[in-house]
């Protein structure tokens, strides 16, 4: 019997997110033939920890918050404890091998920057991989994107998620890659479709603009609500539903409730099945400053949603601008007018879904699929 190549993603946890969504896809259309495919979480926490596929060998390190104690001083030492043990095996990479990892890998991966320095420092003999999705041009924490740069040189291999995100290192940075590719992410639409229709979903105000991702400053749902109100003032009704957690929700609830639009700008929080909100809304928009290649855009197309999105980071490589999508620049202004167009020009958006109908067709995953395993291949080879 042929050897199998035997791989090791490592990421933290599982909560609702792109990288998530990534190696949940990896993880179950890779093939089993040719790989011997584990994941170690460091936290067997999230939303999508029950969505890993049976057949993968899983390794925790410690237990997530939904296993621990509803009695909140109990809860609170086991935080610490959890706390104390992860320090030490960061401190003691040796530590966690010893004790977790007895079985010998020929590949490590890496599927997002967070999981960089647990990959790099690793003792094991493997070769190493990381994927990068994220547009460093908006980050203005330099120490911060210049140690990514930096730590991205000393992989084996990195694969980027789109080709903007590889060029504007270059173009910034005057930092190239030679041993990298770009591979774009999976877009399951068939399974999305799917989903859509799980259950119903009412919304009091139309038409209705639906969103979907973090709740993190870069993602401008901030602005998205200045936008909004201001829309309502000039005397265009609509709403719009947001579906995402993350740690900017309380200023987004403060937010709306200074503006007064708590009723028709909806915080959703996470869904783990966000579908049926996107496919009962007319319209969708992305507020972005910085993305790579976000999947919730070929989703959306997937669910014959039109779409308003910034014109940021890989996004143009997937929306063809006034033919499947409306690219916008990410100012307050620009977003209005791609927002008000859709809703004072029925015909644009119609035409754009009529489009959606066959541009889906380039997203092509099982050509993701087999250049993913040709670079896990092609390490194997010269680790041998």
């Amino acid at each position: 019997m042929k050897q199998k190549i035997k791989i090791l993603f490592r990421h933290r946890s599982m909560e609702m997110g792109g990288v998530e969504k990534v190696i949940l896809d990896m993880l179950e259309n890779l093939p089993k033939d040719i790989f011997d495919i584990t994941l170690l979480l460091t936290i067997y926490q999230g939303e999508l920890r029950t969505a890993i596929p049976k057949d993968i060998k899983v390794i925790t390190i410690q237990q997530g918050r939904e296993d621990m104690s509803q009695n909140l001083i109990i809860r609170y030492f086991q935080l610490i404890k959890r706390g104390f043990v992860l320090w030490y095996y960061r401190r003691f990479p040796k530590a966690l091998q010893k004790k977790y990892l007895i079985d010998d890998f020929h590949l490590e991966v890496a599927p997002g920057y967070s999981d960089f320095d647990s990959v790099l420092n690793s003792p094991l003999k493997t070769r190493k991989i990381g994927w990068f999705h994220t547009d460093v041009s908006y980050d203005p924490n330099q120490k911060r994107v210049l140690s990514r740069i930096n730590k991205l040189k000393q992989f084996d291999w990195v694969i980027f998620g789109s080709r903007q995100t590889r060029q504007v290192i270059k173009d910034l940075y005057k930092v190239d890659y030679p041993n990298s590719s770009v591979i774009y992410n999976a877009i399951k639409i068939d399974e999305v479709q799917k989903k859509s229709a799980e259950f119903p979903v009412e919304y009091d105000i139309r038409p209705v603009f639906s969103s979907m991702g973090r709740l993190h400053s870069r993602k401008g749902y901030h602005t998205l609500m200045k936008i909004h109100k201001k829309l309502l003032d000039d005397g265009y009704l609509h709403s719009i539903a947001v579906i995402g957690g993350g740690g900017e929700m309380e200023n987004l609830k403060k937010q709306a409730k200074e503006l007064n639009v708590e009723k028709s700008f909806l915080l959703l929080d996470t869904q783990l099945n966000p579908y049926p909100y996107i496919i009962n809304s007319d319209y969708f928009i992305l507020p972005s400053e910085s993305e790579s290649y976000p999947l919730t855009i070929g989703e959306v197309m997937g669910l014959y949603i039109p779409i308003v999105s910034t014109n940021v980071g890989g996004i143009p490589e997937m929306i063809d601008d006034q033919v499947d999508g409306i690219l916008v620049e990410p100012t307050e202004k620009q977003i209005y007018a791609g927002m008000k167009m859709f809703l004072t020009n029925p015909d644009i958006p119609a035409k754009i879904k009529k489009n959606q109908k066959t541009s889906i067709e380039k997203f092509d995953n099982q050509k993701i699929y087999d250049e993913v395993t040709s670079v896990f291949l092609k390490q194997f080879d010269l680790k041998r």
